[in-house]
């Protein structure tokens, strides 16, 4: 019997550089997805997945990404005064949503290294870990999806995603056997291969389901692709141990850490929303592109 995954860490310590300057002063992770920040859209999917604690990995200059989970008293009492009941609601809903954690990377020395900064609120039992900047929409979340299969093999379980070409180059690559649909057995990954090197078109994604003894492997871990202690590195050290599995999720992957990647999500769940679907498609219908 598998354990419940009631814990999910959220590496937020990166600097953003590829949105200077809006960036320089605000994390990344806050910037706003229509009228949401990214990462509430991501802390939501853990919690519609049953998740209960949101262990957040923070560093300088991201007091707002804290600030945006708490309680804020002066902005509820004015919204009480004014009588915005609705806004009220959403406000208050958002430091209601589940028991969030902070834990400082002090340097940012990869992705590797970030997780491994929520050891000691992780404690002995598995746990999700999700990245901010990718965003997917789907109809069942993609970690409830990734959740089915952990409870099925009781392992590991990476969320991927097909990737077509050279742009493979730019993720973690898997070599697997499916065993299900769209469910693969991992035989080994790769960080960021050249794209005549990569071993499959199945890139992984900021989504994982992780067991404890992973910390070990972290820990043993040397500076890989980019000076970097890499997950996938730990992962595959890891995989000698144990079995891992991967999810291709039903449902449509956003990269919001790209320009133009966020441009095409802001542009996909604008046109979801029902207050500001119509006036703005007949806006985009009359750009003479």
């Amino acid at each position: 019997m598998s354990q419940r995954i009631r814990k999910a860490v959220f590496p937020a310590a990166g600097l953003g550089t590829r949105f200077l300057p809006a960036t320089k002063a605000s994390p990344k992770e806050m910037l706003p997805l229509v009228d949401k920040p990214l990462i509430q859209y991501v802390v939501e999917e853990a919690v519609a997945s049953g998740v209960e604690s949101i262990i957040i990995v923070t560093g300088r200059g991201k007091t707002a990404i804290e600030d945006h989970f708490d309680i804020s008293f002066e902005l509820e009492q004015l919204l009480r005064e004014r009588g915005k009941e609705e806004e009220l609601k959403e406000v208050r809903a958002i430091s209601e949503m589940a028991q969030v954690s902070y834990v400082r990377q002090r340097e940012a020395l990869g992705l590797g290294h970030a997780i491994y900064q929520a050891r000691d609120l992780v404690g002995n039992e598995p746990f999700a870990v999700m990245l901010s900047d990718d965003i997917v929409d789907a109809e069942t979340p993609a970690l409830r999806q990734m959740l089915d299969v952990y409870e099925k093999y009781d392992a590991p379980v990476l969320g991927t995603m097909q990737v077509a070409g050279e742009a493979i180059s730019r993720f973690g690559v898997i070599d697997a056997e499916e065993v299900g649909d769209g469910v693969f057995k991992i035989k080994d990954m790769v960080e960021k291969p050249p794209f005549n090197e990569a071993p499959s078109d199945l890139a992984i994604i900021g989504r994982y389901i992780l067991t404890p003894d992973i910390f070990d492997e972290i820990e043993r871990t040397k500076p890989g692709a980019g000076g970097e202690i890499q997950i996938t590195d730990a992962m595959r050290a890891l995989l000698k141990k144990r079995p891992f599995y991967a999810v291709r999720f039903r449902g449509v992957r956003h990269d919001a850490g790209d320009k133009l990647g966020f441009l095409i999500a802001t542009v996909e769940f604008a046109l979801k929303r029902p207050d500001l679907a119509p006036e703005f498609k007949d806006y985009l219908r009359s750009l003479k592109l």
